[in-house]
């Protein structure tokens, strides 16, 4: 086992526990706290889906078989991931909650999430293996999109329930995914964790956090004026930008 490379994903991973601590922010309105908040991580999520998750799925899946293979396998990815965060979403809305919208979109953020971290703790394994200094820019790149993403399940989990304990588990949960990729990374890959296996997990999770992310985020980011969302959307494409020059 590699102890630097489970370190530097644990790392990575809990800091989704920085976005946690937004809740500790008493804003004049939280409408408008929370619509920014959202819109902010939404795009953050949008954004990783589109420029890195998707790229490199289907140019994996290209070169290991052909176009069309790919493209099915996109198409197919996203129309899973949207049933999914569907069947979620009906599961969710059987349970009473203070705020069932604002509830169920920390909850599939925090699933979609779990989903994402677990390929990135594998991906931060095998980079580390073969070299150290990239692993460490690797992870803290992932370290810097895990921070909006502890936003996303924080604040919604947190406004709905008024309990900090709350937010705190599921945001948690969704951090130790990726160190738990990075064990299984260890365990099963010469059995199991291919580089199809992980395309094909990455446009799952990118049909999964664009569907959660238009559908959920986006719609209960809506209900506060529209413009602490372009707050949060321009907020979003600055540090985006930011993380790619630097990283």
């Amino acid at each position: 086992m590699n102890i630097v490379a489970l370190i530097i994903s644990t790392v990575a991973g809990l800091s989704t526990i920085l976005g946690y601590l937004f809740i500790y922010i008493k804003p004049k309105n939280n409408t408008n706290f929370i619509g920014a908040a959202l819109a902010f991580s939404a795009t953050i999520m949008i954004l990783l889906s589109v420029t890195e998750l998707i790229p490199s799925g289907f140019i994996n899946l290209e070169y290991r078989f052909n176009l069309w293979i790919a493209f099915l396998g996109l198409i197919s990815m996203i129309f899973i991931g949207n049933f999914i965060s569907r069947r979620i979403k009906k599961q969710i809305d059987k349970k009473k909650q203070i705020n069932t919208s604002l509830y169920r979109v920390g909850v599939l953020s925090m699933v979609a999430l779990m989903i994402h971290n677990l390929p990135e703790g594998v991906l931060i394994y095998l980079t580390t293996q073969i070299d150290l200094e990239l692993g460490i820019k690797l992870g803290i790149a992932i370290m810097m999109h895990n921070i909006p993403e502890g936003i996303a399940i924080a604040i919604p989990i947190y406004y709905a329930t008024k309990s900090k304990k709350k937010a705190f588990k599921m945001t948690l949960i969704s951090g130790l995914s990726e160190p738990i990729g990075a064990i299984l990374a260890w365990l099963l890959l010469s059995h199991f964790i291919t580089a199809t296996f992980i395309s094909i997990i990455m446009l799952f999770v990118a049909g999964l956090m664009i569907s959660i992310s238009i559908n959920d985020i986006f719609e209960e980011a809506k209900k506060s004026p529209r413009k602490y969302l372009y707050y949060g959307i321009i907020l979003a494409f600055s540090i985006f930008i930011i993380n790619l020059i630097i990283f």
